[in-house]
């Protein structure tokens, strides 16, 4: 099923309270408080933000791809989606979009699917996974691998195959592209901006993207 949902932000970066430049293959980790709305902007295009979401008082519950499909009745994300968590509530719906497609099926990259996927000799590039684990360890907060759960990517383009299969495309976005995600809960944002150069999503070559925050009341 596809669910492709345009919809243009009334939001002035002008009056954002938090906006944030982050290079190519980084890692962001973010809390945000009930209300407060995130814009993930594509700078160059096709640039793959891979995303979990946390409840910030009990970090036992995250987002849930599985619950967040069943919820939405389809496997891509766009506008009106509620992104729910592992216990059936809602963390965050997207409120703007104007890419109009976002993967939750194709996981973040690892040492271990980079080997599968590409060559042996890819196993030790740097990945999403490895980015989360250092995003983790430096905020000191108790959390470690077991807290990595099925992602987000934000702007991947992953059709499925008339045979149930996945394939990994070339990205559908293009600069300055983004997204917007309102808060339903108090969350943290654990982003890994993809480092990944064998895939086509980001066009093999990672670039940067921007994060703006907005507060409750705008």
């Amino acid at each position: 099923m596809t669910m492709t949902t345009l919809c243009e932000s009334p939001r002035d970066t002008t009056t954002a309270i938090l906006d944030v430049y982050q290079p190519a293959g980084e890692p962001w980790l973010q809390a945000m408080q009930r209300g407060q709305v995130l814009r993930i902007i594509d700078l160059e295009g096709n640039q793959a933000v891979d995303t979990i979401f946390y409840n910030a008082s009990d970090t036992a519950e995250r987002y849930s791809m599985t619950d967040t499909m069943q919820a939405q009745g389809g496997i891509y994300l766009s506008t009106g989606t509620v992104l729910m968590s592992n216990r059936g509530r809602p963390l965050l719906t997207i409120v703007a979009d104007t890419c109009g497609r976002h993967d939750t099926l194709g996981g973040a990259c690892a040492a271990e699917s980079n080997t599968v996927r590409y060559a042996a000799q890819k196993k030790f590039m740097h990945s999403c996974r490895d980015n989360y684990l250092l995003a983790l360890a430096h905020a000191d907060i108790g959390m470690g691998k077991r807290d990595i759960v099925p992602n987000i990517n934000f702007f991947m383009n992953v059709p499925v195959t008339a045979e149930g299969g996945l394939t990994f495309e070339d990205g559908v976005s293009a600069p300055g592209k983004y997204v917007e995600l309102r808060a339903d809960a108090d969350v943290l944002v654990l982003v890994s901006n993809c480092p990944q150069l064998n895939n086509p999503c980001n066009a093999y070559n990672p670039t940067p993207v921007r994060f703006v925050i907005w507060d409750a009341q705008d």
